[in-house]
């Protein structure tokens, strides 16, 4: 029986742009993303480098874009988050104990509360016994110390902690520590098709 649930954010509540954000970086002289600013992102979500560090790392493939221009065009993935599932976390919150644990950065979550407000975000996030983010953990999925950590801290049982993410890698990382997992998919589901999954009800 399930007690616990732990979600991912991007793709499960907010709806990411991915494509705009591309499309953003094509503007401003960058085709797509490169191994070296991939790296930097990884590094920028486990905190380990600043803000302003991260966006002048763009400058190096794009001298002449200024960084409020960096700034916005990798804003520009942070999508619409529905109404419907607020409601339905704050429904799920009355009978499961709530995390939410997702890969981010700082600039992302700002842009993130400033675009939604601060009664919607302060209510999504009252939903949760704690919100973790990859860039305050110093940790980032799938690394498997991240999941090992909240168990651990929270006194979870891994075999009634359900683990909610839209990417394989992260719930194949959650399943070998014996959780249980819903691997989204993006487009198809959305996660008040929970319900429909066997451990779930209200």
């Amino acid at each position: 029986m399930i007690t616990t649930i732990i979600f991912d954010f991007g793709d499960i509540f907010i709806n990411l742009e991915k494509e705009a954000q591309v499309e953003a970086f094509k503007k401003l002289g960058l085709p797509s993303p490169n191994e070296d600013l991939i790296e930097k992102n990884n590094l920028f979500e486990k905190g380990e480098i600043s803000a302003q560090d991260f966006l002048e790392s763009f400058q190096k493939y794009l001298p002449n874009a200024s960084l409020k221009e960096i700034k916005d065009a990798w804003n520009t993935i942070i999508g619409d988050f529905p109404l419907h599932r607020l409601e339905f976390l704050q429904l799920l919150s009355y009978k499961y104990k709530l995390f939410l644990l997702t890969n981010t950065d700082e600039i992302h979550i700002n842009r993130f509360e400033h675009n939604v407000g601060i009664s919607f975000f302060s209510d999504f996030y009252q939903c949760f016994e704690k919100v973790y983010y990859s860039y305050e953990m110093g940790m980032r999925k799938p690394d498997e110390a991240i999941y090992s950590y909240i168990l651990k801290k929270h006194d979870l049982n891994p075999r009634k902690t359900l683990f909610v993410d839209d990417k394989k890698v992260n719930t194949d990382a959650a399943e070998n520590l014996g959780m249980q997992v819903w691997n989204l998919q993006v487009g198809q589901e959305d996660v008040i098709d929970l319900f429909k999954q066997k451990h779930i009800s209200l």
